[in-house]
């Protein structure tokens, strides 16, 4: 892993072990007076991290938890989706679009509809993994990516 990969950013004491992911979603309200929200916040909104090394660093005082927070080096990793099979080619870019259809009961809709994406989110396909494990209820020739910003 090269070391431009890697992110520091601040994290809850409680959640900050190597190996620990999160979908950075957005900043609270709660952060913006505080003097280091520019380190919490420089992740992309949507994206999925894991802790891969925990800095020595101080506990820090935070608004939003409880117990501090820490420095924390993450990495980007890949968020698995699905998409229509024609835009499923390794290495191209993509803009979101979850399926027309809401069906929350569906297997599928997890992966079609994951947590912390937006329709319009621009992203590129790291691997095509194959096909969707239960049949599209709606008829939709989906397959399963993964994606990184």
């Amino acid at each position: 892993m090269e070391e431009s990969d890697t992110i520091i950013t601040l994290i809850g004491t409680r959640l900050a072990k190597v190996g620990n992911e999160f979908i950075f979603k957005n900043a609270a309200k709660e952060c913006q007076p505080c003097k280091f929200n520019k380190t919490c916040l420089s992740l992309n909104p949507g994206s999925r991290y894991k802790i891969v090394n925990l800095r020595n660093s101080a506990k820090l005082e935070c608004f939003v938890h409880d117990s501090g927070v820490l420095a924390v080096e993450v990495t980007e990793t890949p968020i698995r989706i699905a998409v229509e099979s024609r835009k499923a080619i390794n290495g191209s870019k993509i803009v979101y679009e979850p399926p027309p259809c809401n069906n929350q009961d569906c297997e599928n809709y997890p992966i079609c509809r994951p947590s912390g994406l937006r329709a319009g989110d621009k992203f590129s396909i790291v691997e095509v993994i194959g096909e969707l494990s239960e049949p599209c209820r709606k008829g939709y020739a989906m397959k399963i990516v993964d994606v990184k910003r």
